[in-house]
């Protein structure tokens, strides 16, 4: 039971994006945060420091009983039988999902509005939440990154909306049931429906009804924005009790984009808007198709919300990005170096096609690390073989914990080269970042364009090659 007074919050595994940000946000409401975490990295872990929130490095029972807090949120990275785990369990001290702790001290004092989806979460409500801070409508959000206009991933606003990224990945140790359960969808977006994360979803048929569960939440008076090109988005969406909107190229779009160019630096589409009547054109800098379909949901929100297309067009192009989406971190000597979060195979694809069209003179050269449970299992093994398409030369490093996985179930990465090069690539396969970093020293020149993708740190990499190349 949560005390009423609850003043100090306990946060174990508060390092990952989406505890780290929601310590962020209990602070700047007044409650006394502190946590504890094994391994910490930036940005969180000098965002968390600039905060002034102490952090205990790794997980220890003595932590708590210095602390006594009031209450305990758990993160999902905590298993049972993590001694921190074993205390709250044992001694019955008031404890709390993630997700719970969003919605007992956040939700009661908003109408939330929830994106979902295999690809675009993160890119869909920080563009959002933007575009309804820039039109003045105070919303708060919840993001599951940076979003670089703000310095931060998350925004407590005074107004009636919070737009939470809605993440399809298990609770905690005790609630096995998708983050997003938690939320109160009273508008909802579904970007796409793929299956991934192979370690908690046995097969497609459970990404789908984790889905079609998230369909069910929104109530007869709220809505659902969902992927017109998608034919799953679209079957799930026929169970809504709320009103469907949809967008995309289909024909059968509400928010259908009539036409597009992709021009170097820059995206210029018509959309046909149900809800004005006409054909609106949308300049935006946000490279590649997966980002159209991204703004578009955007678009079609803020029109729901009562925005128009002037307002939506300025906050657009006054947006900055997200950390870790084709994200540029610098030029030295003319090579520009691009971190990017991009780990499942369609995402990968995606990110590399749209910057061969944004940048289409530079030669691009594709450093990947893949790291998640999903993509270090031979679930991908043959999707990734054609996801470097677009790329000129293909760096492909070992993954951390292969001995984790059974052999016969892990990602052959020598194998996935060799099935690059069949495709007339230049591909190469490397033991540690280190080795990759050597490598990259010596083969870019000016004009290139090195994309680094991994959903974890990469050992560094990115921030080593910037500063080796200037």
């Amino acid at each position: 039971m949560v005390r009423q007074d609850t003043k100090t919050i306990y946060m174990m595994g508060i390092g990952g994006i989406a505890m780290g940000t929601l310590a962020s946000m209990l602070k700047e409401k007044g409650f006394q945060v502190t946590g504890s975490d094994q391994n910490l990295y930036p940005p969180m872990s000098t965002h968390l420091e600039a905060l002034g929130i102490p952090v205990c490095q790794g997980y220890h029972a003595e932590n708590l009983a210095r602390c006594s807090p009031d209450i305990v949120v758990v993160g999902n990275v905590i298993r049972r039988d993590n001694p921190e785990a074993q205390v709250i369990l044992h001694n019955g001290a008031p404890y709390l999902s993630m997700p719970q702790a969003i919605a007992r001290f956040f939700l009661s004092h908003h109408e939330s509005i929830v994106i979902a989806g295999t690809h675009g979460k993160s890119t869909t409500s920080s563009l959002l939440a933007w575009v309804l801070t820039h039109a003045g409508m105070s919303p708060s959000a919840f993001i599951g990154a940076f979003v670089k206009n703000w310095e931060a991933s998350y925004r407590l606003g005074t107004g009636r909306y919070m737009v939470i990224e809605g993440d399809e990945y298990d609770t905690a140790f005790f609630d096995k049931g998708p983050k997003f359960l938690h939320y109160r969808p009273q508008l909802g977006v579904l970007t796409s429906v793929e299956f991934d994360h192979a370690d908690i979803f046995r097969d497609f048929e459970s990404v789908l009804k984790a889905f079609e569960n998230f369909v069910n939440l929104i109530p007869p008076t709220g809505y659902l924005v969902v992927n017109a090109d998608d034919p799953h988005c679209l079957a799930l969406s026929r169970a809504c009790r709320g009103k469907v909107f949809t967008y995309g190229a289909s024909d059968q779009a509400d928010w259908r984009l009539v036409e597009v160019d992709y021009l170097p630096g820059a995206v210029r589409c018509k959309v046909s808007n149900p809800l004005s009547g006409a054909e609106e054109e949308i300049l935006s800098r946000l490279p590649g198709r997966h980002n159209l379909g991204n703004t578009l949901a955007a678009m079609a929100v803020a029109s729901i919300l009562g925005l128009t297309r002037n307002q939506f067009q300025e906050a657009l192009l006054a947006f900055q990005g997200v950390k870790r989406r084709q994200d540029i971190l610098g030029e030295p000597n003319g090579i520009l170096i691009i971190d990017d979060f991009a780990h499942h195979p369609t995402a990968v694809q995606e990110t590399l096609q749209a910057l061969h069209r944004f940048y289409p003179d530079r030669r691009l050269i594709a450093a990947f690390e893949p790291r998640t449970n999903s993509s270090r299992r031979a679930v991908f093994q043959g999707a990734y073989a054609s996801a470097f398409d677009a790329a000129d030369c293909i760096c492909i490093k070992e993954p951390p914990g292969l001995d984790t996985i059974p052999e016969l179930e892990r990602l052959n990465t020598r194998q996935l080269v060799e099935d690059i090069t069949k495709r007339q690539k230049e591909a190469y396969s490397f033991q540690s970042a280190a080795d990759l970093l050597d490598f990259l020293k010596d083969y870019c020149s000016p004009g290139d364009m090195v994309v680094c993708m991994s959903n974890g740190s990469f050992d560094g990499l990115p921030q080593d090659l910037l500063q080796a190349l200037l």
